[in-house]
Order: structure tokens, then C-alpha cells, then sequence
């Protein structure tokens, strides 16, 4: 039993790792667009997705799963409640990049690990060891310490984090394989980014895209870092235990937390070292049960 689970969760630790580590160092790419507002960012961002999801089923042959998700009504309301929260998502973190709110994004995923373990819990069954719900409750004080000092973007931490937990949950549940769900997603969101990239392009300022060589393929570079790391994020979230997958997710906003203070130096207040300080202690006592509990039965 233990030889058949394995590869999966080998392969669920990959994906996972891959996924967060792209979307850690997305602060640096995001410089290279931060001209671009970021509704119409995320507008191309879905329109450059597309071409490459397709290219992707296409040399998979896996244009049949889509088709049988797109007959199916309940996949289709799923996914397209999964496509708008990961828009929502997107959109608040680029413009968060973009206003220099870097450690309120950074902050926001650290939050989502908090969501995960009690959506895990409360709505799929999973359970905590005792340690594990000490983490929570220590990453709750440190959630609740931004009430006194960093009330103005909480909201920004707030949102990515019930978004971004809510999209994991959703993708876990729907019968649906990663990149084919993926590229419904993506066509679902086709029309409104059109829609929102022509406006753009309707105003005085004038698209972004088409105008200068670089920024031009800076935006179509987006495609890639959308598709890739969501694919490896759905992969993920169908093979690792969803509590588990959400304290893999502290390697993404530590790297942006250290991009914060070294790329973007900017200051931390009294409140958010209080709250990072309570979740890195969170995420040191779970790490620390996990591993303590897989070594009992490698022993025994």
C-alpha cells in the first residue's frame, strides 16, 4: 500500500515545490510589466495562457477530457467559479506588486496555508494532530496582530489568501484532469479579458501591447508564467493532502518576503515583523510534525 501511494506524492512534492518556486521569484518578472495596469495585464495574461494550454492537450491528446468537461454541467459551474477567484486573485497581486504593497502579498500567502489547513479540515475531512492545530492557532495571533498595526492592507492579504485557498479547494474537487481544466478556465475567461483589453486599447494612453518590442514580449512571456505554475498547482492539489500542500506554500512568500527587503527595500512596520514572526513559528512547528510523524512508520 505504502509502494502504490508513494510516486504520487513524490510527484504531488514536485509539482507543488515547482509551482512555488515560480511564483516566488514572479516579483522580479512582474518589474519587467510594471507599466502595464493590471486589469489589463491580467487580461493578456489569460489571452497568451490559452494558445499554450491548447498546444499543450493538443500533444497530449487529451482534447476528449475536455470535451467531456465541457458536457458536464456541474465540472462547468465549478470551473467557472474556480476561473473567477483566480482572476480576483491575480488581479489584486499584480496591483499589489505594482503599488509596492510587497510584504501584504508576501503576507497574503502566508495567510493561505492558515486557510487551507481549516477548509482541509472543516469541509474535506482531514486531521490535525495536536501540534498542527498549535500552528493554526499561533498563525491565527499573528493574522490578528495586523488588525492593530497594518488595518489599510489587510484586505490585499485578506483577499489573496480566501481566493487563493478557495481556488485550491475547488481544483481539488472537480473531476477534471489539471491541464484540461486549466485551458476550460482559460476560455472561460477569454471573452471578459478581451473585453477589458479592448476598453484599454479604446482609451487616450493606448494599448500596452504592440508599442515597444520588449514589453510586448514581456507580456506574452506571461502566458508561460501562468500556465506552468497553475498546471503544477492542480497537479499538486489532486495528489498531496490539502493541509499539507498549504504549508508547502510558505517557500513562495518567503522568497517574496526577502525580495521585499532586498529588491524592493521596503520597510517592515512593528505589526507585520509581530505577524510574519508568528507565522514562521506556525509553519516551524508543522513542518517539524510532519516530519516527525512520516520517520514513525519509515522506523517502524
Amino acid at each position: 500500500m505504502t509502494s502504490t501511494h508513494a510516486p504520487a506524492d513524490r510527484t504531488g512534492l514536485g509539482a507543488a515545490v515547482g509551482a512555488y518556486l515560480i511564483w516566488g521569484f514572479l516579483p522580479l518578472y512582474l518589474i519587467l510589466v510594471k507599466s502595464v495596469p493590471a486589469f489589463e495585464f491580467v487580461g493578456w495574461r489569460i489571452v497568451w495562457t490559452l494558445p499554450l494550454c491548447l498546444i499543450i492537450v493538443l500533444f497530449r491528446r487529451q482534447i476528449p477530457d475536455v470535451l467531456a468537461a465541457l458536457r458536464n454541467r456541474r465540472v462547468m459551474g465549478l470551473l467557472a467559479l474556480s476561473s473567477c477567484l483566480i482572476a480576483v486573485n491575480w488581479v489584486v497581486y499584480i496591483w499589489a506588486i505594482q503599488t509596492g504593497e510587497v510584504f501584504a502579498a508576501s503576507l497574503g500567502y502566508y495567510i493561505n496555508p492558515l486557510v487551507n489547513v481549516l477548509l482541509g479540515t472543516l469541509l474535506l475531512g482531514e486531521r490535525l494532530t495536536r501540534m498542527q492545530w498549535a500552528a493554526v492557532a499561533l498563525a491565527a495571533l499573528g493574522v490578528s496582530l495586523l488588525l492593530a498595526g497594518a488595518l489599510t492592507t489587510l484586505w490585499i492579504s485578506l483577499t489573496l489568501a480566501l481566493s487563493f485557498g478557495t481556488y485550491g479547494l475547488i481544483r481539488k474537487q472537480v473531476p477534471v484532469g489539471s491541464l484540461p481544466g486549466l485551458t476550460i478556465e482559460s476560455t472561460i475567461l477569454l471573452l471578459p479579458s478581451a473585453g477589458v483589453i479592448a476598453w484599454y486599447a479604446a482609451q487616450p494612453v493606448g494599448s500596452s501591447f504592440g508599442h515597444d518590442l520588449g514589453l510586448s514580449l514581456s507580456i506574452v512571456l506571461g502566458g508561460a508564467l501562468t500556465a506552468f505554475p497553475l498546471l503544477l498547482f492542480a497537479i499538486a492539489a489532486r495528489k498531496l493532502p490539502y493541509s499539507t500542500l498549504g504549508f508547502i506554500q510558505f517557500l513562495a512568500p518567503s522568497i517574496v518576503f526577502v525580495l521585499g527587503l532586498t529588491v524592493f527595500e521596503k520597510p517592515l512596520h512593528p505589526a507585520e515583523i509581530a505577524c510574519f514572526a508568528c507565522i514562521w513559528g506556525a509553519a516551524a512547528i508543522f513542518v517539524w510534525d510532519l516530519a516527525s510523524r512520516s520517520r514513525k512508520p519509515a522506523a517502524s
